[in-house]
């Protein structure tokens, strides 16, 4: 008998009032209960363990658990930085999304099922039960442990989603929860290069785990990362990545694995030789002959950090959903420090960024120089903190509406001309050396008024925050005015839950 997931009696009460509240009430419902005590923490994981049991992954990557599974990292840590009510706004942001795909046709009705797990060591399935359905009729002769793992890469490459879910439920209970990570990051580093959500879905949901929400439903929220990664198509081949592995022979040298002072000066001239390119074929090489030259995993991540900033800036897109440049290398550099991910997977994530096709889109809308211009922002009139800021949120209201009609790929969007006028204003800010923490809260007031971009404002936003603590000497600016121009983009495009939480967000 067919089984939907059940959860434990102290959270599937708030996962079902996620899953069965009419979205015409869920803003207020949800205000209701974040007002009466329950812990931010606790809805946000109820969100995301609805959204997981009762929505299924679209045939691409809007809609479903990917988005509300992305965002909550960075909804929580926003959340610690506001005050007040404005703290929860973030927070029915996150339900909202994910109520919103429950009762969305395109992803619901669905029930995630309880599975077996499915033992191709000598239990639920023989060895050649499990190679029958093969058409080239490969065999292996893996035993144990490795049999399961070869069963769950022959299923990947059959696109076999359902089976490596049941596979991976065996997994979990026989491997070590890190080397169950390491293998499924194998296939999805490899697979950005189709679409960065293929890296970016197992990771997030790790991430979401270890620093927010804890362990207790790992299996279960892991099962539509596994999914996800399972599906076809298969993993491109990389010859060029595996070329400068090899030649550079980044495998077997030593390689540093932190940073340190003394590379400062390293990491800065290539994080601007990064910025400065047109091709982004260039820069997989320059990093690999940076580790050769003895600069560390961290170090080599950092400066990827600061060309990629470089590169937005630069970046004439308009598309608000294009921030995977910031949020992509933030993911990165978190990886790069976790203990039991592999030296290779490492390496393949330093080399790799630049795949994915939402960042690839963006080198063929550039400006030719670094951005912003420095002589434009020199004819600013001067203004106080106080009042700098303000004009800034002002730029970012101000910015024109969308002509829907005119827009036929949102990916090829590009930015009104309003958008350099917030940046610039954003470098003034900069070049006068006012206070970072007033210019983050600022911007973290205005992403919360996002709707449209499922959940990419908000991983933008606290992307730029982190990386503008985790990146040395005057790059880490660059980061802060990347975030207003993210904001720039972004504001407007649909602000549903703001305007229906406006009456209920300072209620008595």
């Amino acid at each position: 008998m067919q089984v939907r997931v059940k959860y434990g009696e102290d959270i599937e009460p708030l996962v079902s009032f996620i899953e069965e509240t009419p979205r015409s009430e869920i803003i207020e419902k949800t205000y209701e209960k974040l007002r009466a005590g329950t812990d931010i923490k606790t809805m946000l994981k109820a969100a995301v363990l609805a959204v997981t049991r009762s929505t299924d992954l679209p045939p691409g990557h809007h809609g479903g658990p990917l988005h509300p599974m992305a965002g909550l990292y960075a909804i929580y840590k926003l959340t610690e930085r506001l005050e007040g009510d404005d703290k929860f706004l973030p927070v029915v942001q996150h339900v909202a999304l994910a109520n919103k795909h429950v009762h969305d046709p395109v992803t619901g009705p669905y029930a995630l099922l309880e599975f077996a797990p499915l033992d191709v060591t000598g239990g639920a399935e023989s060895q050649m039960e499990h190679v029958a359905a093969d058409g080239t009729g490969k065999v292996s002769d893996a035993k144990g442990i490795e049999a399961a793992k070869q069963a769950f890469l022959k299923a990947v490459d059959r696109g076999e989603s359902n089976k490596a879910d049941h596979l991976f439920q065996w997994m979990w209970q026989n491997l070590p929860k890190q080397d169950c990570f390491n293998l499924m990051m194998d296939v999805a580093i490899v697979k950005n290069g189709l679409d960065d959500h293929y890296f970016m879905f197992p990771a997030v949901t790790w991430r979401a785990m270890e620093e927010v929400i804890g362990t207790d439903y790992l299996t279960t929220l892991m099962r539509p990362p596994v999914r996800y990664t399972a599906r076809f198509p298969a993993p491109r081949t990389m010859p060029e990545i595996e070329a400068l592995i090899e030649t550079h022979q980044l495998l077997d040298r030593i390689i540093p694995q932190r940073s340190s002072d003394a590379e400062t000066a390293h990491v800065g001239r290539l994080g601007e030789a990064i910025g400065a390119t047109n091709d982004y074929n260039e820069i997989p090489p320059m990093l690999a002959e940076a580790l050769v030259e003895g600069l560390s995993l961290e170090g080599a991540g950092e400066a990827l950090s600061i060309g990629a900033a470089s590169l937005f800036l630069r970046s004439l897109t308009g598309n608000p959903m294009d921030v995977h440049m910031h949020t992509s290398v933030n993911l990165r550099r978190w990886l790069l420090k976790m203990e039991g991910l592999s030296r290779r997977n490492k390496l393949l994530i330093l080399l790799t960024w630049h795949m994915g096709p939402e960042i690839r889109s963006t080198q063929y809308r550039m400006e030719a120089t670094a951005q912003p211009d420095q002589a434009e922002v020199a004819k600013l009139p001067h203004l106080s903190q106080g009042d700098l800021l303000d004009a800034i949120e002002q730029s970012i209201y101000n910015q024109p509406p969308t002509d829907w009609a005119q827009v036929t790929n949102l990916g090829r969007m590009r930015a009104v001309p309003e958008v350099k006028g917030t940046v610039n204003l954003a470098q003034q800010y900069v070049n006068l050396g006012y206070d970072a923490d007033a210019f983050i809260l600022r911007l973290g007031r205005i992403v919360c008024h996002d709707s449209f971009t499922e959940m990419h404002s908000f991983k933008h936003h606290q992307a730029i925050v982190e990386e503008f603590h985790s990146t040395r000497g005057d790059y880490k600016w660059m980061h802060l005015v990347s975030g207003a121009m993210a904001a720039a983009i972004s504001f407007g495009k649909n602000m549903e839950v703001y305007e229906g939480a406006l009456e209920l967000l300072h209620a008595a």
